[in-house]
């Protein structure tokens, strides 16, 4: 199981690096241009979290700054050790950010700690039935189920309509999502 998830983080990984800049953005936006209507919610502002997109990931940005126009408080990320779930810090678009392991931006700590309704979720590569590789820390799997034993949540991948795998290979402390929004739509995990 350790060898292929390890195969597919390789090729989806060597297939993102090709990515070109203006298409990474086009995508970025036409995920933005989604929102988050189709989750039929009850119209009120929830607390998003969102992350600080790696050189290679897929942009949150344009999504993120959607969401805080529509009135959404929006958090991001911020890593407490290794093994450890992640917390979330207050954001908003213009915020000053500090560096921190593996040059990840996060929310300067006098910002609240804020817990998600909705999680934005990085991922190299997904499947229909929401399983989700990510880069193999189980920083968000740790996340997700502490969340999830404490409120109702709901996980969303950003995802390139190119990172769909026909199955991910998971292990029995995986977290799948709920949903997964890509250029081409979003997609209901159904699992």
């Amino acid at each position: 199981m350790i060898l292929q998830k390890r195969a597919l983080r390789s090729r989806i990984k060597t297939w993102r690096s090709g990515l070109e800049a203006d298409a990474a953005a086009r995508a970025a936006d036409a995920v933005a241009a989604h929102g988050l209507g189709f989750l039929r919610l009850p119209q009120r502002p929830f607390v998003v979290s969102g992350f600080s997109s790696l050189p290679d990931e897929f942009r949150a940005w344009p999504l993120l700054r959607r969401l805080h126009g529509e009135g959404h408080a929006l958090a991001m990320p911020v890593m407490q050790g290794k093994g450890l779930p992640l917390v979330f810090r207050a954001w908003a678009p213009g915020d000053a950010m500090d560096k921190a392991v593996w040059g990840i931006a996060e929310p300067r700590a006098d910002k609240p700690v804020l817990e998600p309704d909705i999680v934005l979720v990085p991922l190299l590569a997904f499947d229909a039935t929401g399983w989700r590789l990510g880069y193999g820390g189980g920083y968000y799997d740790r996340t997700l189920r502490g969340l999830r034993a404490r409120k109702s949540i709901v996980a969303i991948g950003l995802a390139y309509d190119e990172s769909q795998v026909d199955a991910v290979p998971h292990l029995d402390y995986d977290e799948r999502l709920d949903w997964v929004l890509r250029p081409s739509g979003p997609l209901r995990c159904v699992g």
